[in-house]
Parts: structure tokens; sequence; C-alpha cells
């Protein structure tokens, strides 16, 4: 004899594991589609020519911030703080060319992995996808 309450029991289960999940910590900000394209031997990326160094580019909610983690290596943040609605005083900018600020509560974040470092935030920056093409192409996305 067929067995139904096994049949809906996978089916919920199927049904569970196929549904959407959002990972994305930060869903105070919205979701929008990143494909920008950065030619790193522009002058307005000369800082990036270092490791240590860091540029602000377009793209994301409010403007993105590269970093030159290593000889090849390169982070990408949202400039839009992590915990706030989008506004002016939201997008963060880079202080002693390590820490991301935001100005509407002079929160801070680590410019090296977008971590919290200012206590009672526990999301951190929004981060880019990076893939660097050529040596001097970089592109940044989020898919």
């Amino acid at each position: 004899m067929f067995n139904w309450k096994v049949l809906f029991g996978l089916l919920f289960l199927v049904i569970m594991a196929c549904s959407d999940s959002n990972d994305d910590p930060n869903q105070i900000l919205p979701n929008v589609p990143v494909n920008e394209t950065v030619f790193l031997n522009n002058p307005e990326y000369i800082n990036l020519q270092v490791v240590g160094g860091w540029a602000y580019t377009n793209g994301g909610i409010s403007g993105i911030v590269i970093y030159r983690s290593g000889i090849n290596n390169f982070v990408a943040f949202e400039r839009s703080a992590p915990h706030l609605e989008p506004q002016a005083c939201s997008v963060m900018v880079v202080r002693n060319s390590i820490i991301m600020q935001c100005a509407c509560d002079k929160s801070e974040f680590s410019i090296l992995d977008g971590g919290p470092l200012t206590d009672g935030i526990n999301v951190a920056a929004r981060q880019y996808r990076t893939e660097l093409q050529g040596g001097n192409v970089l592109r940044i996305t989020n898919f």
C-alpha cells in the first residue's frame, strides 16, 4: 500500500531545500547588480600599484573601496555602511589607510576584511568579488 505521508514528507523536504535563502548578513542594504571594470594603469588608481594601497571607484550602492591586499590580490567593499539605510552620511570613507568610517555614527570597519571595529555592530561591510585579468584589469562583481 502506498504511503502518502512519506510522499508528502519527502516533498516538503525537497521544497525546503530548494527554497530561496538569503545568506547576505547585510540585509538592510538593497541588492544591486555590480559589474565594474577597473583599469589599474589609469591615474586615479595609482595608489593600487602597491600592496596596501586603496582607491574609490564607481559601482554598487554608494561606490566601492578597492584595497590591494597582496601582489595579485585585491578586495572590494561597498561604501554604504552595512548597518544603516543608505543615506548621504552613511557613505564610508577611508581613514589612516586601514579603516573605513561611517560619518553618521563614526562606526569603523577594517579595510582588510570588512569586519566591524566598533562595539555593538555585528555585521561586516558588504564585500564584492574581485578578479585580476591580465595584470592591469580588475573586475569587480557580485555574481
